[in-house]
């Protein structure tokens, strides 16, 4: 039997909402006694009545909520056994709050969608059900990008499968870039990029000359850690921080000047909504916005690999599904149903079709479906190009309590404050060695 983690590193666990007091079952993740927890509350329409009912809590808005929810339909449809009733809980961060409020309140989903940061702290609680042993012959863990699996894979047993995954992406203004005669393509470096701003800025967009960039205000993190591996640094070595050295600090003192001295970016709620609307030329962004950007963008736009600086860095990002390890046996096998019927070639083309998120599987990536796309659209096929480049992010951010807030809250203070770089990081260097204390003994023993 696993011993009980402690309360105080639950609530780390968490990101400040408590897990279950206890883990799950034994063998860190495979729960026993399923029985002691409830279902969330819904409905189920009459015609499915007498199947078996399975929640998962999804975090999608928007144009990924409709693909979704078209996805769900469509397995419902599909056989006669199951019923899937999806329930929207909010962000990714919310999902992972009311999983905590539910595993205490002992009701919960059978199938969570978790982000590449969130899994891993069910996981270390061993609240998580291992998935190994529900593939079979005829469907493996081998149909999968192998890269993309490896990122949910831990000891040999599969925790997290790839759903609705992403990398970022350089996106510009194809009719900006025409009128200032720059190149039809993404800068080859960010000091290219810095260059072409003299002649970005003699076009005028609703009276006004564009700026270069915008930085997001929340979230950053996730696009800073590439940036972080241009410039040659790490934001940890394993579990050991190195956000206050090197690479990480330049990159923070280039995006500074860029903002403060330059005067060619700046912070906002949505750099994504400012490039649509024309205000500036260039956004950095998942390749989950793709088709949002396709449908909101009112000129045309390119997609290019991320621009390389002392050397190319692009981390992977995005959600990933996880079956819960409290629920009954039964309820669990027939959770897995849907995994399997979401990773058939035919539905991961058309998920990527609407949403713009990578295709998870190998044989997705051929289907006629997505060649038609990548030949009509071609900023589609860059992520998947760009794909064999990246690399999971640095265990520190994936790993420590709230380690996403801390290194965007100190981006905040650079983009906004115009603080010094080294200044700003060694204040989160601090806060991240503190928080890993909170978990150094369960990653040491469970990842």
């Amino acid at each position: 039997m696993s011993t009980p983690l402690s309360r105080r590193r639950l609530l780390g666990l968490a990101g400040g909402a408590a897990l279950a007091l206890t883990p799950l079952g034994c063998g860190g993740g495979g729960g026993s006694g399923g029985s002691q927890f409830s279902q969330p509350k819904g409905d189920v329409p009459g015609q499915y009545a007498k199947r078996q009912r399975v929640v998962v809590w999804y975090p999608y808005s928007g144009v990924p909520a409709d693909a979704f929810n078209r996805l769900v339909g469509k397995f419902n449809e599909s056989q006669q056994d199951v019923y899937l009733e999806a329930q929207f809980q909010g962000t990714y961060d919310e999902v992972s709050q009311k999983l905590a409020a539910g595993l205490q309140a002992r009701q919960i989903p059978e199938l969570c969608i978790f982000s590449e940061v969130t899994w891993h702290r069910f996981h270390l609680n061993q609240t998580l059900e291992p998935m190994t042993g529900y593939f079979d012959n005829g469907f493996s863990p081998a149909e999968y990008v192998d890269s993309l699996i490896a990122e949910g894979t831990v000891r040999n047993e599969v925790w997290w499968v790839p759903f609705g995954r992403s990398t970022p992406l350089f996106y510009y203004n194809r009719d900006m870039f025409a009128k200032a005669g720059l190149p039809d393509r993404g800068p080859k470096t960010w000091d290219e990029l810095r260059e072409w701003a003299p002649a970005l800025q003699k076009v005028s967009v609703g009276g006004r000359a564009p700026r270069l960039h915008a930085y997001p205000r929340v979230d950053g993190d996730w696009m800073f850690q590439g940036a972080v591996w241009q410039w040659g640094g790490n934001y940890s070595k394993g579990m050991e921080v190195a956000i206050d050295t090197g690479g990480a600090v330049e990159a923070g003192e280039w995006q500074r000047r860029l903002i403060h001295q330059d005067k060619l970016a700046y912070m906002t709620e949505s750099p994504r909504v400012d490039f649509t609307n024309g205000l500036v030329g260039t956004l950095q962004d998942s390749t989950g916005v793709m088709t949002t950007l396709t449908k909101e963008a009112k000129f045309a736009f390119g997609a290019a690999f991320l621009p390389e600086q002392k050397a190319f860095g692009c981390p992977t990002g995005g959600g990933g599904l996880a079956m819960l390890a409290g629920p009954p046996k039964e309820r669990k096998e027939a959770a897995f149903e849907f995994i399997r019927f979401a990773a058939r070639p035919e539905n991961v083309a058309q998920w990527s079709v609407d949403t713009g998120y990578l295709p998870s599987t190998k044989a997705a990536q051929q289907t006629p479906e997505l060649q038609k796309l990548f030949t009509e659209r071609p900023g589609y096929k860059v992520a998947v190009d760009q794909l064999p480049k990246t690399q999971a992010q640095d265990q520190v951010r994936l790993l420590v309590p709230n380690a996403n807030k801390a290194i965007y809250g100190g981006l905040q203070k650079i983009y906004a404050d115009n603080q010094p770089a080294q200044q700003v990081f060694s204040a989160v260097a601090e806060e991240l060695r503190k928080n890993a204390e909170s978990v150094k003994d369960a990653v040491a023993k469970y990842s």
